[in-house]
């Protein structure tokens, strides 16, 4: 499977396939009301977000963005639950992490559900602190934070 991944730019083309990603994760790792603040996103065609793509399909997205000096922050990573198992998710975290060693990122926050911490965690990413019903009734936040060492 991952030598038929793909990773482009987000275009406002891919707006409505990057939806259909975030519901299929709804309401297992993203609250409802989070669906407003993603289209919000995506209608500013955020540079830096991408999307992975298998035969020309969007099955993931995510964005590193500078978080400050030495720190980057990993912002609405999602990836197609009916694709799951199929190494998506880790070739996803291998590019964050690419990523962010070429621009000499350290630290990348993470700004997880209490249903996706798990994932972060076993690329080494540790939990900083947790806010109950942070994104909503029942979807507690847990801010995490992966130290790359010295990038």
């Amino acid at each position: 499977m991952r030598n038929s991944l793909s990773w482009a730019a987000f275009t406002r083309e891919q707006r409505a396939a990057c939806l259909a990603v975030f519901d299929a994760n709804c309401p297992e790792f993203f609250a409802p009301n989070e669906r407003a603040d993603y289209e919000a996103f995506l209608d500013d065609e955020p540079t830096g977000y991408e999307v992975c793509l298998v035969e020309g399909a969007v099955v993931g997205a995510f964005g590193l963005f500078d978080a400050g000096p030495g720190r980057g922050r990993l912002n609405w990573i999602l990836l197609d639950p009916r694709r799951k198992g199929l190494g998506i998710g880790t070739a996803a975290m291998e590019r964050v992490q690419g990523q962010a060693r070429e621009r000499g990122i350290a630290v990348i926050e993470i700004a997880a559900s209490h249903k996706s911490a798990g994932f972060f965690a076993r690329f080494g990413a540790v939990e900083v602190r947790t806010t109950s019903d942070g994104w909503g009734p029942g979807m507690h936040r847990v801010d995490m934070e992966l130290w790359l060492g010295s990038a």
